[in-house]
């Protein structure tokens, strides 16, 4: 069982994350939403488990669990201004990379650098909203498996496939050869998002809240499309652009669902 303290470090670092294979989720939503063999450690205060006096058959056998924390002590291992009285110590999610990059027509999103948690957790969100086969992040984008992404998919990361690129060349190369096209959602693109076809293997590429796409990324993307907009507004929010792109996608692959029926 992990001490408060080895608790509160694994929340504030990355790196003890990924030493130890393990993140904190908090929140009765997520221990909810969470799949029981991933469940670590559960962590209650005293007066949570006084009020959901069921919540112990809920946890799988095996889980450590500590049910008498006084609400002082959980603020301080919480990453909440008004916690609820329960998180969940976690084992990270894994996927097969290979087996998802062999999916028929597969739909991704890959985001280069995001820097917000919330626009992170909303993309992987939004990406099982939408029916997209994964989310890739490079190394630079705020860590998935903090406590702010984690709340903000709500449950999503514990479903939607999701994997760290450490070389982006290789990463397109890879999907090149596998017939995936690659989309650049970006201020330069020509073709309007809802004039090309995603209905074969596609890959949607959000950059940077700040920068946008760096252009070394740009020059190995298939397409650089465009989303229109009006007034004076230059471009949308990473998670709203990548979520009008998985939606399109979405939409013309249930079309042709439709037509063939």
């Amino acid at each position: 069982m992990l001490s408060l303290k080895d608790i509160r470090y694994l929340g504030k670092q990355k790196k003890a994350r990924d030493t130890q294979g393990l993140f904190v989720a908090e929140g009765i939503k997520l221990f909810e939403e969470a799949p029981p063999a991933l469940i670590e450690q559960v962590v209650m205060t005293r007066a949570f488990a006084e009020e959901h006096p069921d919540i112990r058959a809920r946890i799988p056998k095996g889980a450590a669990v500590s049910d008498d924390l006084d609400e002082a002590r959980f603020f301080g291992i919480s990453d909440t201004k008004t916690p609820q009285g329960i998180l969940c110590v976690l084992r990270k999610p894994e996927w097969n990379y290979s087996e998802i990059l062999n999916h028929p027509a597969p739909l991704f999103v890959f985001t280069e650098d995001l820097q917000d948690p919330g626009n992170a957790g909303t993309i992987l969100r939004t990406a099982e909203a939408a029916g997209a086969n994964a989310v890739f992040f490079t190394e630079n984008t705020v860590d998935v498996l903090s406590p702010k992404v984690v709340r903000s998919t709500m449950g999503s990361v514990f479903r939607v496939p999701h994997f760290q690129v450490k070389d982006t060349e290789a990463f397109f190369n890879e999907l090149r050869g596998k017939g995936i096209k690659t989309y650049a959602a970006h201020l330069r693109g020509r073709a309007n998002y809802t004039d090309v076809s995603y209905l074969g293997g596609s890959l949607f590429v959000i950059g940077n809240e700040s920068r946008g796409i760096t252009d070394e990324t740009a020059a190995l993307c298939d397409t650089l499309i465009r989303i229109p907009m009006m007034g004076r507004v230059e471009s949308l929010n990473a998670a709203m652009a990548a979520g009008v792109l998985m939606y399109e996608a979405q939409r013309q692959r249930r079309l042709r669902t439709e037509s063939t029926l």
